[in-house]
């Protein structure tokens, strides 16, 4: 399953803003899998963090052959040793293991988050150890399909904006002002964006000045 959008969020991206525009039209459909499960999308997410995506996806499929479906019930009879060699540091066994307690017992109620509005669901998410806004906003792109979300803290989002528009940085005050322009479609802005740093339009660079991007 991928994430769903259309001619209307294209075609309000493109009256919008020409540029991007441009850009949609050169890359053509993006295809981005989503897991609409809200319990295995935190563990999936959690373990991303700070890794490349080769590795995370080796992590998941070794959880998922060994346990075969990552539910609270899976992973709740799992000591914290026993998460953590599954591939992933001390830390994150420690977060997927207090998540999975959290269902188990109660305490946290994953159905109620997901008729929460955005800033509900970042406030909700962030609560969970070793969960960020970031990670709250991946996983209501990549989980929730929320249509508006725009994270100031990916770099890759930012690195987009620059090559896209020449900046050679992106402040809050700018990064809001492509954000009111997208709106209310920023997922699918972000879709692009991520494409167009990983270098899909040929041609295209990152002004970053190089003594800043080694500093990043």
């Amino acid at each position: 399953m991928f994430f769903r959008y259309g001619t209307i969020e294209i075609d309000y991206l493109k009256s919008r803003d020409k540029i991007l525009g441009n850009a949609i039209d050169r890359i053509g459909v993006i295809k981005r899998a989503i897991d609409t499960d809200l319990f295995s999308s935190v563990i999936h997410h959690i373990i991303g963090q700070q890794i490349s995506a080769t590795a995370q996806k080796t992590v998941w499929e070794r959880m998922n052959k060994q346990l075969g479906t990552i539910t609270e019930n899976t992973l709740y009879n799992l000591s914290i040793d026993e998460i953590q060699n599954f591939g992933m540091t001390f830390k994150k066994a420690e977060y997927i293991k207090d998540f999975s307690n959290k269902i188990k017992c109660g305490e946290l109620n994953i159905d109620e988050i997901k008729n929460k509005s955005d800033n509900e669901v970042i406030s909700e998410l962030s609560k969970l150890k070793g969960v960020g806004q970031w990670t709250a906003e991946m996983i209501m792109i990549f989980c929730l399909q929320r249509p508006n979300i725009l994270s100031y803290d990916d770099l890759a989002i930012h690195r987009g904006l620059r090559m896209l528009y020449h900046h050679r940085n992106i402040n809050k005050k700018t990064f809001e002002k492509y954000k009111r322009r997208y709106c209310p479609y920023c997922t699918v802005a972000s879709l692009y964006l991520w494409s167009i740093a990983s270098g899909t339009i040929e041609g295209m660079k990152d002004y970053m000045p190089e003594k800043t991007e080694r500093t990043r």
